[in-house]
């Protein structure tokens, strides 16, 4: 019971934070190893539970969908969906040993994602632009990721997009939280046919997301995103500098 307890209000602080700038996996993942469940079955749990709040997002943006220039968002939720098959897919077929020891890794690649993936993409925006094939096959690369592992696949695919030229940054947070829904919808799927969800856990972790999504979005619009986002970048160093630790120990 206690397990559960701490599992809704970890769900409620990882719904908060992808409601107002996104990294909530930092806060879940760990919680379920914590708690005792193995880490790939923590991770799928993880998708599973964080899946509601990302499809409400997407409800919620439906207005402001837009095309982007040269590539429809058809395309890119095509690609996103088979990528997010293949990544849970190998994620189904990686043991939890071996998991573990990519963990740090793939929490540090979100963590550096998170805190400069969108400057990294404006950088990139002066010196390079994408067509729609390199386009296609990076955002099936990074959906491939989403699928199997998933922190800050949204500041990931942003980056993707600014390199390309998309600059609308409303109609990039739409696109953002229907692709990220695709990629993450199909992974439950395979997360769960294959019973890989542990559900008493991941429950409790989803009630305590809804309520912190819904909570997040109402406090999020006083608050200042930047100092949001140092704060969060912060938890995820903290976060991954503790497992490169508990690793080595």
């Amino acid at each position: 019971m206690d397990s559960l307890i701490l599992l809704t209000a970890a769900g409620f602080v990882a719904g908060a934070m992808n409601a107002i700038a996104g990294g909530g996996s930092f806060v879940t993942l760990p919680a379920l190893i914590c708690a005792g469940v193995p880490s790939v079955a923590a991770n799928a749990s993880s998708t599973v539970a964080l899946f509601p709040g990302s499809l409400a997002s997407a409800v919620g943006y439906r207005a402001e969908f837009r095309p982007f220039e040269g590539v429809g968002v058809g395309a890119l939720a095509a690609v996103s969906l088979a990528g997010g098959v293949l990544g849970a897919l190998l994620l189904l077929a990686t043991s939890s040993a071996t998991f573990d020891g990519v963990v740090p890794w793939l929490l540090l690649t979100a963590t550096i994602a998170f805190a400069f993936g969108r400057g990294v993409g404006a950088a990139l925006r002066r010196v390079v632009r994408l067509g729609r094939g390199p386009l296609l096959a990076v955002q099936f690369l990074i959906a491939i990721y989403g699928g199997y592992f998933g922190g800050a696949v949204g500041i990931m695919m942003m980056a993707a997009w600014s390199v390309f030229g998309v600059d609308d940054v409303r109609a990039m947070n739409a696109a953002k939280t229907l692709l990220v829904g695709a990629t993450n919808s199909v992974a439950v799927l395979c997360f769960v046919a294959a019973g890989a969800v542990h559900w008493p856990e991941t429950l409790a972790m989803l009630a305590g997301a809804v309520v912190g999504g819904y909570a997040g979005a109402r406090v999020g619009r006083r608050l200042n995103p930047a100092h949001v986002r140092i704060g969060i970048s912060l938890l995820n160093v903290a976060i991954t500098a503790a497992f490169f630790l508990r690793g080595g120990a």
